[in-house]
């Protein structure tokens, strides 16, 4: 005779065992989904702009070549990654040089006595606003250090990427000898190891 089962019969031993099994397997998957997450994020990691995105508007205080301040707030220039202040690089016939510092005062003689307007879209890590800036007559200060060769295009969305390929071709700033991506600078500090032809 066929078993009968039961509609409000327990669920076997086994098939919650199951059940329990799956879940962990989930909640550890999720949990590594997290951490390459992070991972991949690295140090300038962004968290959502939950402010109304006013744009920022007034003189600024060049801090180095992709950070400013603009009417009291700190400003990380978008989409670009400019050689640390107290970065060198090297030229052509082997010398170094302070690009860091270069790559500073140009952008402070860029702006000079101007005010930028700074559209702001997320935060990094440090509380600083991520925002791309523009000059009274329409320049976007981020693509023009980029297409400088004063600081490298970064960031996921290739916005500066064609700047950054005229600077190289030109060999204009960074690219008239090697450097170090600044990145990778700040892993590993100041030495000169590492150091390769601007490719």
């Amino acid at each position: 005779m066929a078993a009968f089962s039961h509609p409000h019969a327990r669920p076997r031993r086994g098939s919650r065992k199951q059940l329990f099994l799956v879940l962990m397997a989930l909640a550890l998957l999720a949990g590594f989904h997290a951490c390459s997450r992070r991972h991949v994020a690295g140090p300038n990691a962004e968290r959502p702009y939950d402010e109304p995105r006013i744009p920022i508007v007034g003189r600024a205080w060049v801090v180095d070549g992709d950070t400013i301040h603009v009417a009291g707030r700190r400003i990380r220039l978008e989409d670009i990654d400019a050689p640390e202040r107290d970065q060198t690089c090297i030229h052509a016939d082997g010398r170094a040089w302070p690009c860091g510092q270069a790559a500073t005062r140009q952008l402070r003689e860029r702006i000079r006595g101007q005010n930028l307007t700074c559209r702001p879209r997320a935060h990094d890590r440090y509380g600083r606003v991520i925002a791309g800036c523009s000059l009274p007559d329409g320049t976007d200060v981020n693509a023009w250090m980029v297409r400088q060769g004063w600081a490298l295009a970064s960031g996921f969305t290739g916005a500066y990427a064609s700047d950054e390929a005229d600077a190289k071709a030109q060999k204009r700033g960074i690219w008239m000898g090697s450097f170090v991506a600044p990145r990778e600078w700040r892993r590993h500090g100041t030495t000169r190891q590492g150091f390769g032809a601007a490719e």
